[in-house]
């Protein structure tokens, strides 16, 4: 039975996360899965948040996959904690009580918290999000277990993500929005030389941000962050690394419309997608 790495996203930015996994580890099977009808995630309730989440990681559980990634800032910090600690053990225990659960879920901030003290000089970091991710303050309590000693400053840049999935991410137009948020979040800390990415569709944003910032500060995708976290969490976990197929397929799902899927994911992928369109 094919059993692949899922990889769940409210839309379309978890797919710069898939591609660095894929570049890191090509011979692992993925299959993405993007709640295009639902998103965007970043204004609704946690309540919502997780209800659509845990909906959308049993629904890849029920395809094989032994292992999620919730390629998702907004559903890693309203959902991951519940379903990892309450419904994991619930619904897929482990042999004995004290192992771990039969099913895994992992998310986006816990491994970029874990590395991101690694990336400053001035021990200033600021993070660029949505709405969602900035209320939850999960980076502000996951940096803090790691780094205590960091300056953090959130900034929430909510036109963002429509800039992106409206394919006005690289137009002169965007400058203003972008320009924006970045004045604001450097003027509230001159000191930051470390500029966290903490959504996924935001590295579409990069030439802009590298254009519009002083060459002192450096922004960080996720991307390549979960993709070494994965290796490091495979190793130490060979069990489920080895129900984890390795026939180096990709597929492609979304709850909306799969050529719109297809054509805005090109975007994210950098190349074509075929996508298939499910219901719950």
């Amino acid at each position: 039975m094919n059993q692949p790495i899922g990889v769940f996203d409210s839309g379309y930015g978890g797919l710069t996360v898939l591609r660095e996994l894929v570049e890191t580890l090509p011979d692992y099977d993925y299959l993405y899965l993007g709640d295009n009808a639902r998103t965007p995630y970043g204004t609704r309730s946690f309540e919502t948040v997780y209800d659509y989440t845990l909906e959308c990681v049993t629904y890849l559980f029920e395809q094989g996959c032994r292992l999620v990634i919730l390629a998702c800032n907004t559903a890693s910090a309203k959902a991951l904690r519940n379903i990892q600690q309450l419904d994991l053990p619930r619904l897929y225990p482990g042999p004995t009580p004290d192992a771990l659960p039969a099913r895994r879920v992992l998310g986006v901030i816990r491994p970029t918290a874990e590395t991101i003290g690694q990336y400053t000089k001035t021990g200033h970091v600021g993070i660029l999000a949505t709405n969602g991710t900035v209320t939850s303050e999960s980076y502000l309590v996951e940096i803090g277990k790691f780094f205590p000693e960091l300056v953090i400053t959130q900034e929430a840049c909510p036109m963002w993500v429509p800039l992106i999935e409206n394919g006005e991410y690289d137009h002169p137009g965007a400058d203003y929005f972008v320009k924006q948020h970045l004045d604001r979040l450097l003027t509230r800390d001159p000191q930051i030389d470390t500029l966290l990415l903490a959504c996924t569709h935001y590295p579409l944003l990069l030439p802009k941000l590298r254009a519009l910032l002083p060459p002192t500060i450096q922004p960080i995708s996720q991307g390549p962050i979960v993709a070494y976290s994965l290796i490091d969490y495979l190793q130490r976990h060979p069990d489920l690394a080895a129900q984890c197929s390795q026939q180096g397929t990709r597929r492609f799902l979304t709850t909306d419309s799969p050529t719109e899927f297809s054509r805005q994911a090109s975007v994210f992928w950098g190349q074509s997608v075929s996508a298939e369109k499910i219901d719950f």
